[in-house]
């Protein structure tokens, strides 16, 4: 055996043992072509976790209320301008058609987001939500971190506030979007005109202390280093130390198809080793979600065997990756 495999057989010992492992460790198990001895340590500590034998998904829709954006993403092929012809605002009428067409088909949750729209007030949102809730029983998953950011500035309202009025008005869970990674230098480049690292934290951190839960997502497979992925995976463990308030985790590759990054797709084997580690590291949070949507059903069916544990939405709709 190679030294290096000998390192790695370490590693997988010490989670294997309940032992948390450092952010030295993680890069040695990113270093590794090894991927089997990875996949075989994650599912038996994603077992210690869940030994039920079966694994869980929602049926649910993803609704995006408007895809009028001012922040510009170079990853994102679904933002239209303002001024833009294909710009669109959703209609009430429109919103509870796609929530009671998701209710017929035994739905339980709306994932409901949009674009950093520059004139839509906060009380356009609490009365989408009011309306939804006096209409339907049905779990509202909705705005993500820089959405919260984005209207407490346009709103000259804290952050708190915010997730306090949302909340009152029907809002059950917040959504990990718009983390992609949790490292300044990419977001300068990636995403300028959206919310820093330190404050999408800040939401989630916030809305974890007011009792609201939420889910913690990566998009990985684009300008990031190793390093910078396992910085993201630190700050996201850091603050479930600190919290507990994340019910998941879910990682997806970058699709550059249509976008402004000239970066080649990622395969299957870097998924599943960042899926493999992303469990063994996580120690504190419960579920690892498996992207079918990027990964398609043969990927996301294997990623069950490589520490993920829930196959996450049916998505009856999904607009935003699909651009």
């Amino acid at each position: 055996m190679s030294i290096l495999s000998s390192e790695i057989e370490d590693v997988l010992e010490k989670s294997l043992n309940n032992k948390r492992l450092s952010s030295t460790e993680c890069l040695k198990l990113f270093s590794t072509k090894e991927l089997t001895s990875l996949g075989m340590a994650a599912d038996a500590v994603c077992r210690q976790k869940h030994p039920e034998d079966y694994r869980t998904y929602i049926i649910d829709r993803n609704i995006n209320y408007t895809n009028i954006c001012t922040s510009g993403c170079k990853f994102c092929a679904f933002y239209r301008e303002v001024e833009h012809s294909d710009g669109y605002i959703i209609s009430k009428n429109s919103l509870f058609r796609k929530i009671e067409e998701t209710l017929a088909l035994g739905g339980k949750q709306i994932l409901m987001q949009g674009g950093l729209h520059p004139s839509l007030k906060l009380d356009f949102y609490t009365d989408l939500l009011e309306s939804i809730k006096s209409k339907y029983d049905i779990h509202i998953h909705a705005f993500s971190p820089p959405e919260i950011v984005h209207f407490s500035k346009l709103n000259g309202i804290p952050v708190r506030d915010v997730i306090q009025n949302l909340r009152e008005a029907g809002l059950d869970s917040i959504p990990g979007g718009g983390a992609e990674i949790l490292a300044d230098r990419c977001r300068h480049i990636l995403s300028p005109n959206k919310c820093t690292a330190q404050e999408w934290l800040d939401v989630m951190r916030k809305a974890h202390k007011l009792g609201m839960r939420t889910t913690a997502t990566m998009m990985f497979g684009h300008i990031e280093t190793v390093e910078e992925r396992i910085e993201h995976l630190e700050k996201i463990r850091t603050l479930q130390d600190e919290t507990g308030g994340f019910t998941a985790f879910i990682a997806w590759t970058f699709q550059p198809k249509n976008t402004r990054l000239d970066t080649a797709l990622i395969g299957s084997f870097d998924y599943l080793k960042t899926i493999t580690i992303s469990r063994l590291y996580l120690d504190n949070i419960v579920n690892i979600q498996a992207s079918w949507v990027t990964q398609g059903a043969k990927i996301a069916q294997l990623s069950l065997k490589f520490g993920a544990n829930d196959m996450g939405s049916t998505m009856i709709e999904e607009n935003v990756v699909r651009a």
